[in-house]
């Protein structure tokens, strides 16, 4: 754990500060914001249908998310097949988390101060984006138990592994821009359909060419 906090200690201190940065804005507008704020969205993604309190908006996502970037890190260190994991993929998965935490603040302390932006397009082109960007470098990672499609079966087949993650990189792309074109309709039905096809089609792939090889 030590060594790679080490090696990706510029990466780990830049995208800590900009996960945290949300704090600093809640602080400086501490007295303008309400006690309860609006934390989560309907599914079309303009309507608040949840709150927090101000110390938990303020403090505790950002915080949160910060956590779940050290989970990652730690997962990815404990990897028996870490040295598959290559540099460039490591460093996109610990700059994602900080994206999300700046877009979900800016959608967060614009409901509160009244700023007219969609934010259901904003989350679904977000979220289509960073589908995009894993779909092009899925054929790329190296077997591995901490990154990418990871079933028994492509785990147990170096040949598995290498066909379901350029299988997957054209799902995950093609799931991509479907994302970002629902971004415009906001469907709630379309983007269940989107990820679970995103999902499931890999793992049904990668169980079927298990059991051609088995036969």
């Amino acid at each position: 754990m030590m060594s790679m906090i080490k090696k990706y200690k510029w990466t780990l201190i830049l995208t800590g500060i900009v996960t945290l940065s949300p704090i600093l804005f809640g602080v400086l507008f501490w007295n303008q914001l309400p006690q309860e704020i609006p934390t989560h969205f309907s599914g079309a993604g303009n309507t608040p249908d949840g709150w927090s309190s101000r110390p938990v908006a303020v403090f505790g996502l950002p915080a949160f998310l910060l956590g779940m970037e050290w989970f990652c890190l730690l997962v990815t260190a404990i990897d028996p097949k870490k040295k598959n994991i290559s540099d460039k993929m490591i460093r996109i998965i610990l700059w994602i988390i900080p994206v999300i935490s700046v877009a979900v603040a800016v959608c967060i302390y614009g409901t509160v101060f009244g700023k007219k932006f969609d934010i259901g397009m904003q989350m679904n082109v977000l979220v289509g984006i960073v589908f995009i960007v894993l779909g092009n470098y899925l054929p790329k990672v190296k077997q591995n138990h901490s990154i990418g499609l990871r079933f028994p079966w492509t785990l147990n087949d170096s040949d598995n592994w290498n066909r379901t993650h350029r299988f997957g990189a054209w799902v995950f792309i093609v799931a991509g821009i479907a994302m970002c074109i629902n971004g415009y309709f906001k469907s709630t039905a379309a983007l269940g359909v989107i990820i679970t096809v995103t999902i499931t089609v890999p793992v049904l792939y990668s169980y079927i060419l298990y059991r051609k090889e088995q036969n």
